[in-house]
């Protein structure tokens, strides 16, 4: 019983610890998302500078992620930014409609 306890208290303690995962599979796409390829933008994102050439070729490479992007709370937020606006039109890629 004690080892129960144990354990339980060490998931309780370690579960904030894990991240929110950035990966996702979109069956309707059958793509690997992974958000963390959007990174080269995110200073375009937040900043609302203008997008490097890597960051336009990730965002068209993860542009049939966008939708499955724009529905996780984690990312919702960048995507439905004024400056993700700005970013999609900047690169070419049309703003999803979800």
């Amino acid at each position: 019983m004690k080892i129960l306890a144990l354990t339980v208290m060490v998931l309780v303690i370690l579960s904030p610890s894990f991240a929110a995962p950035t990966e996702v599979v979109d069956t309707a796409v059958g793509a690997a998302c992974d958000a963390k390829q959007l990174q080269p933008c995110l200073a375009a994102i937040t900043g609302g500078g203008q997008p490097s050439g890597d960051c336009c070729a990730k965002l068209k490479e993860q542009q049939p992620c966008l939708c499955g992007f724009a529905k996780n709370p984690a990312f919702a937020q960048y995507i439905s930014s004024p400056n993700s606006r700005k970013l999609l039109s900047a690169c070419g890629v049309p703003y999803p409609s979800c």
